[in-house]
């Protein structure tokens, strides 16, 4: 079986990225980091990567769309992409959980031997002492699952047990917790790590073979917690 063609949406940070995966490669990305323009720019990055890439977009096989936890607004327009897109070239839809996908990416970094003894913990900032976290082994089985954090001092020890003697922070919330945690040996950080839409794709290939595929009318992000308006800063209002 030939591996399928499927397109990646990244939305979930302030770091907008969309890439293609073709061949079991990364054959185009488009990334823009600090950016409050997903929706001006997602579909042109969409139409980008395709371009490059030489394919009509009826040749996709899938459309896959980071499924959360993050920014509220950036997985409405991920999704809400995805899912047009989708539609209108009738392909199925995949959701990735991006925590996980980074674990994943961050694991091919190490050697076999200090993967197998490492748990890794990528995190996603909620602001505060706060942050969306799950654990993974660097094959990206689930220790536990995602769940909304307030980091202490004793956060996340209890997971070093036998076989795995090192775990390891990354994501764009792991710096403001070092403080925090990194008073251990056992307890490092991995920077420069965060959500990308060219980690994706081996988590989406593996959905594809199994034909795990969401119901595109229904589908929606996994926001974890309920949305919370700011007040807004217009006179009057």
């Amino acid at each position: 079986m030939t591996s399928p063609t499927i397109l990646l949406l990244e939305s979930s940070t302030a770091t907008l990225s969309v890439a293609l995966c073709r061949d079991g490669d990364i054959a185009s990305v488009r990334e823009k980091a600090a950016t409050r323009d997903h929706a001006a720019l997602l579909l042109t990055f969409v139409d980008d990567v395709i371009r490059e890439s030489g394919l009509r977009p009826a040749e996709l096989d899938a459309v896959a769309v980071s499924k959360g936890p993050g920014s509220y607004t950036g997985l409405r327009i991920g999704v809400s992409s995805a899912k047009g897109l989708c539609y209108a070239l009738d392909k199925p839809l995949i959701a990735v959980n991006p925590l996980q996908a980074l674990a994943m990416e961050a694991a091919r970094s190490f050697d076999a031997d200090t993967v197998e003894q490492a748990l890794f913990c990528p995190m996603t900032d909620a602001g505060r002492m706060e942050v969306y976290a799950g654990l993974y082994t660097g094959t990206g089985e689930t220790v536990r699952d995602v769940q909304a954090d307030i980091v202490t001092a004793g956060s996340y020890a209890e997971y070093l047990v036998s076989p795995f003697q090192k775990l390891y922070f990354l994501g764009n919330g792991a710096e403001k917790c070092r403080s925090v945690l990194g008073q251990r040996a056992d307890l490092l950080f991995l920077p420069g790590w965060e959500p990308n839409a060219r980690y994706m794709a081996e988590p989406a290939i593996r959905a594809f073979t199994a034909g795990d595929f969401e119901d595109t009318a229904y589908f929606v992000p996994f926001y974890l917690k309920d949305f919370v308006a700011g007040k807004p800063h217009v006179k009057g209002l």
